[in-house]
């Protein structure tokens, strides 16, 4: 039996696509195509598919909204799991339980309506639950380690397993789930409770800050590195006066100097080459590595000899 006809056994015909644009999956509009997009259902989905492509020796990866992530033109070979309609959030007592596809956006606005404070930051990050976890999301001083107390994870060959809040590891953009390849597929969040206003007040404010400074007219991947310590990756960037520097259809934001925007169907290549050049210079002008937030994965396109 091909791999193919063994994974139409665990998911329907419908939720398998071949040879998938990654482009329309990322937040960037960036990347190749995927050998296999699978939309699992349930964990159990997730599970056997991990046990499959285990034992087939076949390659995956887990893909939220794209939110943080830039796929190489070539794509990606093997499996890219698709977990965005995992997404239930339920409350109990003062904890909020979602699952990895949901917006982590969506469960900050659940909070706000079961008037239970702690993720005010995260009303708008744009990414799921899964990817929060996996990087340890946060804005505006908050962290998704402040508020997590434990999740349910699976490791690459589909064993499942709970994670206390310790055993995670979150540190500043990164975790446990990073470092050991595992999957998350739902975490619990301890919550204090507090009135509607109060928290609404706070989300409208992050909201306007994040509106009025970050460019969210265009594509990106958001904040594109990390705050390298005693300094702000975006003023590096600014007082190298890259700003409104293009390769291709990719640019250092007018708006933030912290992004780079696809503002003219920018290829990967464009983007990525963009990243290394404000890397390069801002090492040459301050001596400070200006290291990715954004993780950047898949293959380049091919080129053939002449």
């Amino acid at each position: 039996m091909s791999f193919l006809d063994q994974l139409l056994t665990i998911i329907p015909a419908d939720r398998v696509n071949q040879d998938e644009p990654l482009s329309a999956h990322t937040y960037t509009k960036l990347g190749g195509k995927a050998d296999y997009f699978v939309a699992p259902h349930t964990y159990e989905e997730v599970q056997a598919v991990l046990e499959l492509a285990h034992r087939e020796h076949v390659p995956f990866m887990i893909l939220g909204f794209g939110s943080n992530l830039i796929v190489r033109d070539g794509g990606l070979r093997g499996i890219v799991l698709n977990l965005n309609e995992l997404k239930t959030i339920r409350r109990d007592g003062n904890q909020l339980i979602a699952q990895a596809g949901a917006a982590i956006i969506d469960v900050s606005r659940q909070a706000l309506t079961e008037e239970l404070s702690g993720l005010e930051f995260a009303c708008g990050i744009p990414g799921t639950v899964g990817g929060a976890v996996y990087m340890n999301a946060g804005a505006y001083g908050g962290e998704t380690k402040d508020v997590i107390t434990s999740a349910v994870v699976l490791s690459p060959e589909g064993k499942l397993m709970t994670l206390t809040k310790d055993e995670l590891d979150l540190d500043y953009r990164t975790s446990r789930i990073s470092k050991d390849g595992l999957i998350v597929l739902e975490a619990t969040f301890e919550l204090e409770p507090l009135g509607y206003e109060a928290i609404k007040e706070v989300m409208d404010d992050l909201t306007y800050k994040r509106e009025s400074k970050q460019p969210l007219e265009y594509p990106s991947c958001g904040s594109v590195f990390k705050r390298p310590p005693g300094y702000f990756a975006g003023k590096l960037i600014q007082d190298c006066g890259l700003q409104g520097k293009r390769i291709g259809g990719a640019e250092v934001s007018l708006k933030h100097a912290g992004f780079i925007v696809n503002i003219d169907a920018a290829t990967a290549t464009e983007y990525i080459s963009l990243i290394r050049h404000v890397q390069a210079t801002v090492k040459e002008k301050f001596k400070i590595e200006l290291e990715p937030e954004v993780k950047i994965i898949g293959e380049d396109i091919a080129v053939e000899n002449a």
